[in-house]
């Protein structure tokens, strides 16, 4: 069987699938991405794609995401035309369909079942958009997205099966189109996310800390709002005045993924630093670190904490829960879903710093109270999100046999 995957920063969501069905001697796999993905070494067959330009200045900015997303579309039905030309047509097409990719897949290849990951759909109000008073939506951010939505739904219209990876991220989408989309994570590899008593982490300064240490952890791709980032500073200060002898290290990048820059700063970091001074000897920011890095931080952790508005949820929690991580996560809905309260974890109000903090000083100073929620976290991640199972149910919706 033909399979064909496009993602723009290939392999994404696709790794773990995308390793293994190129090791599959059934499949003749092949990947489209932008020219910046990072690939997949060892991988399947990459063609890269670059977009003709980009949207124009003068675009109305309503549609501005639309306008990149025909961009996008139209790379995508260059490489495809090449690969038709040549007399190699997929069978089996899986694409994300949050940047326009898929819009045209079906103009080449009429007859190739498509499959779309639907990773997020966005709404003009009772999400994300809004859901944090300290930054209101105008009337301007309502109508630029839900305008932006426009892409998605053709893409969707276009689609014959779509994947979202929760039964949450899915009821985001309208219900007329619900009943085409199954829920199936991309999963977690649960064998090498694992708990280690033995485990150290060297900090850049030299600190050297261990697992069964105070030490909070926090994780997200880049430490922005839509993470908590700006809650958690200012229960990290109360967290540090409170356990003397605590350490707090953040894991992320100072870009921004989602929502806007600051204002009068560089990047949230130093914006928030500003807000709340917090002792560099026992706040540490590691920034991006390697994969082996951000699991050793994850198995000192002694508490660590997940705040997310209702949003994307993130592998990073996941994986926290995998590594038998005492989770102190948001009550939203997307952490809601894993975390149950007092079973697998703990759950806070996002936006109570005190709250927040005094959970976290309770399970520094009396660990052993914790130990069956970290267990529990990691049962429950490996019966519902292990890798194993995620692919074989991808596999069931390509078509292949298990």
């Amino acid at each position: 069987m033909r399979v064909l995957l496009i993602h723009q920063n290939f392999p994404g969501q696709f790794k773990h699938l995308a390793r293994h069905l190129h090791a599959d001697p059934a499949v003749e796999l092949l990947a489209i991405g932008r020219k910046t993905a990072p690939g997949l070494p060892g991988g399947p067959g990459f063609m890269a794609y670059d977009l003709a330009r980009e949207p124009g200045k003068e675009t109305h900015k309503y549609v501005r995401s639309i306008e990149s997303a025909v961009l996008y579309g139209q790379a995508v039905v260059r490489v495809l035309l090449e690969l038709k030309r040549k007399g190699w047509k997929p069978d089996v097409v899986l694409a994300h369909l949050g940047w326009g990719e898929a819009l045209y897949v079906k103009e080449v290849f009429p007859d190739t079942r498509l499959l779309g990951l639907c990773e997020f759909f966005h709404h003009a109000a009772g999400v994300d958009l809004g859901y944090d008073p300290e930054f209101p939506a105008t009337i301007d951010d309502r109508l630029r997205v839900r305008t932006g939505n426009g892409h998605v739904l053709v893409s969707l219209e276009s689609t014959d099966v779509g994947i979202s990876a929760t039964p949450w991220q899915r009821s985001l989408f309208p219900t007329v189109f619900q009943p085409k989309i199954e829920v199936v994570h991309e999963g977690i590899d649960v064998d090498q996310v694992v708990a280690d008593p033995a485990a150290t982490l060297r900090l850049p300064d030299g600190t050297v800390l261990r697992a069964g240490d105070r030490v909070v952890t926090y994780v997200a791709r880049n430490l922005e709002p839509y993470r908590g980032f700006h809650v958690f500073m200012r229960a990290a200060r109360r967290i540090l005045e409170r356990v003397p002898d605590c350490h707090v290290v953040f894991v992320g990048g100072d870009n921004v993924s989602y929502g806007r820059r600051p204002k009068g700063a560089a990047h949230w970091r130093e914006k928030m630093l500003a807000e709340v001074p917090l002792d560099p000897g026992r706040a540490h920011f590691l920034g991006w670190v390697p994969y082996d890095t951000y699991r050793k931080v994850l198995q000192v952790s002694a508490a660590h904490v997940y705040l997310t508005y209702p949003f994307v949820l993130s592998w990073s929690l996941l994986e926290a829960m995998s590594a038998s991580c005492l989770v102190i996560g948001s009550r939203t809905p997307p952490v809601a879903e894993v975390v149950e309260e007092g079973r697998t974890g703990l759950l806070v109000d996002f936006f109570d710093v005190d709250g927040i903090a005094d959970r976290v000083v309770e399970a520094l100073v009396a660990p052993g109270r914790f130990a069956p929620l970290r267990r529990a976290a990691r049962d429950f991640v490996r019966a519902r999100f292990d890798v194993d199972d995620s692919i074989r149910a991808y596999r069931d919706l390509i078509g292949l046999r298990s």
